[in-house]
């Protein structure tokens, strides 16, 4: 099993920056993929990012150059680094591991909101 602990949501204007963490407890020895994925109001939750074991990271197109995942070595923590913020990056955020025999675990979750 894997808990999982976001924080560092919040309200941010167009144009800032948000840094947000999330705490790996657990059997963190198995996760083989660590991400962020959001969900805005009505629409499906997508990928945003994701961070394999060696190093290799992936974004949606829609924020490359914007944000950056990053994570400790332990596996312990991951974050999500996002600059240049929009208005459509506004949604809850997850953070999501993957065991490597198959199971996803997912954060509750944090609110990111971007408006003047």
């Amino acid at each position: 099993q894997v808990q999982l602990v976001e924080s560092g949501g919040g309200l941010v204007q167009p144009g800032g920056s948000l840094s947000l963490s999330c705490g790996v407890s657990g059997s963190t020895t198995t996760i083989d993929i660590r991400g962020w994925y959001r969900q805005a109001p009505g629409k499906q939750r997508e990928l945003v990012a994701t961070l394999t074991n060696d190093g290799s990271a992936v974004y949606t197109d829609s924020v490359k150059g914007r944000f950056t995942i990053s994570g400790d070595n332990a596996k312990n923590t991951i974050f999500l680094q996002m600059n240049s913020l929009k208005p459509e990056d506004t949604a809850v955020y997850y953070c999501n591991v993957h065991a490597f025999w198959g199971a996803n675990y997912w954060g509750q979750g944090t609110q990111v909101t971007v408006s003047s």
